[in-house]
């Protein structure tokens, strides 16, 4: 059980990101500043500084909300056993779910991904590594069951699929896919070839043996 201080200071911080999110939906990232933050909250500026050393940083605190809750919904919705385009899938339809609903979160997650510009290296870095924590052991597991190929570095293949998901989510921003369920299909279609591509050879989608 937590006690009363520490009660505070997660209430603060949700009070934070509460007025941030709302700021940067209605006016944007950029033309929101730390005093209308510190206004929307209902706290002093210094306090968020407290918190946040920068916007770049409530940024990034929205990104560990987005691992929590997409971890959250992979555990709830698979098990480890569940084949591995399955569990890829919940993932990344789980962050999906968490954009569509933040959307201007989304646009500045997108340009940070492609462009970064001042995100906090060192914030960003352990939230990166969080991320390949997840996502590396059920790589492993597929490998086992000879779902990928043996050879493959893991860490690179975390990338390739996050490119993946990016260009989907791009690609719903730009109204090219509508809605939730134009997306999945979309996901599941770019997942499938690309898991024919690292699949051992005699598991192939196509039957193409080396």
């Amino acid at each position: 059980m937590i006690g009363k201080r520490e009660a505070r200071k997660m209430q603060t911080r949700a009070a934070i990101l509460d007025a941030a999110l709302h700021l940067f939906g209605r006016q944007g990232y950029e033309n929101t500043s730390i005093d209308q933050l510190a206004r929307a909250a209902g706290i002093g500026k210094g306090t968020i500084y407290s918190y946040f050393k920068s916007k770049s940083e409530i940024f990034l605190g929205f990104c560990e909300e987005q691992l929590s809750y997409v971890y959250g919904e992979l555990t709830e919705k698979s098990g480890q056993d569940t084949p591995l385009i399955d569990r890829l899938l919940t993932l990344f339809m789980g962050e999906f779910r968490f954009v569509s609903r933040n959307r201007e979160f989304g646009r500045i997650l997108m340009r940070e991904t492609v462009f970064p510009k001042d995100l906090t290296v060192d914030r960003s870095g352990p939230l990166d590594r969080k991320y390949i924590d997840i996502l590396v052991p059920m790589f492993h597991r597929a490998q086992k069951r000879d779902e990928l190929r043996t050879d493959l570095e893991l860490t690179l293949v975390v990338g390739h699929f996050y490119a993946l998901y990016i260009m989907t989510v791009g690609a719903w921003y730009m109204g090219r896919l509508l809605t939730e369920e134009d997306v999945a299909m979309a996901m599941e279609s770019l997942f499938q070839q690309a898991m024919d591509g690292l699949a051992p050879a005699e598991n192939r989608g196509d039957g193409c043996h080396e």
